[in-house]
């Protein structure tokens, strides 16, 4: 297993442990059941975790993948921004969490503030999540560029103006 396969297996669960954690910590604010709120903390604080392994395995990826045929260094760079920006907000919400998660335990009064500014700052790191799963999607899958779409709009254009004549 290569750098670049390695990075593969890894990115997803950072994302999708996000989103879950977050759904699951929006539901257990309304139900105010401490036990699911305490698995949110901990799949946000795992999500923290494998965006480090993912960091950790993404310039690895990219030395392998950017001469590849289509790929490039520009979007390999976008990519690279957009998670160094990402990684750090979900750096915050995994730290966040696990402060609600003692604070949770400890039964001490200001966890709802702690949960609330928790669950702000998961969801912050879900509109980052999003756009990095999609540079990230658009560096080997080159249907889901906006210059592809935009290319394919144009020609889909052009071929109606061409029916209609």
């Amino acid at each position: 297993m290569n750098d670049a396969h390695l990075h593969m297996v890894v990115n997803h669960f950072p994302i999708i442990g996000l989103i879950f954690g977050t759904c699951i910590l929006v539901v257990v604010i309304v139900l105010k059941n401490k036990s699911v709120q305490n698995t949110a903390f901990i799949l946000l604080a795992i999500a923290a975790i494998f965006g480090f392994a993912s960091m950790a395995t993404g310039e690895g990826a990219e030395e392998i993948v950017e001469d590849f045929p289509n790929v490039g260094k520009k979007i390999i760079h976008e990519h690279e921004e957009l998670a160094e920006t990402f990684v750090l907000f979900l750096y915050a919400t995994g730290l966040l969490a696990l402060i609600s998660l003692v604070l949770n335990l400890k039964n001490n009064a200001k966890v709802k503030f702690v949960i609330y500014a928790t669950l702000v700052v998961s969801i912050v790191t879900c509109v980052f999540a999003k756009s990095v799963g999609t540079s990230g999607g658009e560096i080997r899958h080159t249907e889901i560029r906006e210059s592809n779409n935009q290319t394919n709009n144009t020609a889909l254009d052009s071929k109606k103006e061409n029916d209609e004549d």
